[in-house]
């Protein structure tokens, strides 16, 4: 697609500021497309050798690495820092045929402010799986400041059946009770152990390509172990869903109620029923399309959130245990423990020993 096919298509798509957030799409059609996109955005600065583009402006500055790893399977890696708040989202040609799924792994850290009298805010550090079929338009909101990277995996219908065999999943699961639905996303948390020090290695592999002989044999091991990792850990979730319910998913809506929940983790949670009025939809539309996307309920993805801000609160810095309760919106520090036990498996007081409960 040339530059001024690309500026006329992305022209009405372009919201530039709407509810708080400058809105960017970017055409997701093929990784070839989205590549040929990012090269030609205003602001980008393209090293064909290293295959990288150096992108700043004034919104986001950062960088975007592309490999193919081999035929049919591509790997963009993309490194950012939002100078304003903004939503990325996913738009599709109609003309351009799309048939790729994405597998994307993403690790975003935000501030959350405190209560703390000496502490304003600290950076949260979230992670998260998503898994989409083709055509399927979705979007993330990112307040000023943050820092993402974003692992975005595409795979040909072709390497799928080579190396994924989902054909041969059994109708109960339901992975493929998602395959088979017009429901387009789903969602993992932490769903592959290390994952963040796996994808930094595969990183490393894209910086060292050139001189490293092993490059293009490492990266595709690499690549195949961590998603094949992935597939069989989704394949495991035994989340309880309906599928079938006929309306869509306004993937938009459901990642800001998920911005919502993550950004505001020091503050109690105002309830279903006043996310739903600030998002637009119904509550029962809400719990159902969110618990569909993320494969939780939104009170139980909140408290797991409240839970990874207190032990990433405990392990850097020094505020008493029962401050960090306070922080994560418990009144009673024996049922912030309680909860963070049933969590993580262990007491507060035994990720760092801190006897000022009372």
């Amino acid at each position: 697609m040339i530059l001024s096919k690309w500026l006329q298509f992305i022209k009405p798509n372009f919201k530039f500021y709407q509810d708080g957030f400058f809105e960017f799409p970017f055409l997701a059609n093929t990784p070839e497309l989205m590549i040929e996109a990012t090269i030609k955005t205003p602001g980008s600065k393209h090293d064909p050798k290293e295959q990288i583009v150096y992108r700043n402006n004034p919104f986001i500055k950062g960088t975007f690495r592309y490999r193919k790893i081999e035929d049919g399977c591509w790997l963009t890696i993309t490194k950012l820092q939002f100078k304003q708040n903004t939503l990325i989202k996913t738009v599709y040609d109609k003309d351009i045929p799309s048939e790729h799924h994405t597998l994307t792994f993403t690790l975003y850290e935000s501030q959350v402010k405190l209560q703390n009298k000496f502490i304003d805010n600290m950076p949260f550090h979230n992670k998260f799986w998503g898994f989409k079929k083709p055509g399927t338009e979705v979007g993330a909101y990112f307040y000023k400041g943050s820092k993402c990277e974003f692992y975005i995996y595409h795979f040909s219908p072709d390497w799928i059946k080579r190396n994924i065999p989902l054909d041969k999943l059994t109708p109960d699961l339901p992975f493929k009770k998602f395959l088979n639905s017009d429901k387009g996303f789903i969602s993992y948390q932490d769903i592959v152990l290390n994952a963040e020090e796996l994808s930094h290695e595969i990183e490393d592999t894209f910086k060292n390509y050139n001189t490293n002989i092993l490059s293009e044999t490492l990266l595709k091991s690499q690549t195949l172990s961590l998603v094949s990792t992935f597939f069989k850990n989704a394949f495991a979730d035994l989340r309880k869903q309906n599928f079938e319910a006929k309306d869509g998913v306004d993937y938009k809506k459901i990642a800001n109620c998920e911005r919502l929940i993550s950004t505001n983790l020091a503050e109690p949670f105002i309830g279903i029923e006043a996310v739903a009025k600030k998002l637009n939809l119904s509550p029962s539309k809400l719990k159902t399309d969110f618990k569909l996307v993320y494969g939780t309920s939104i009170l139980r993805y909140n408290i797991d959130k409240k839970m990874q801000f207190a032990m990433q609160l405990l392990l850097n810095t020094d505020m008493q245990i029962k401050h960090i309760a306070q922080e994560v919106g418990y009144e009673s520090p024996s049922k912030f423990s309680a909860t963070f036990k049933k969590k993580f498996d262990k007491l507060p007081s035994e990720v760092r020993p801190d006897y000022s409960l009372n």
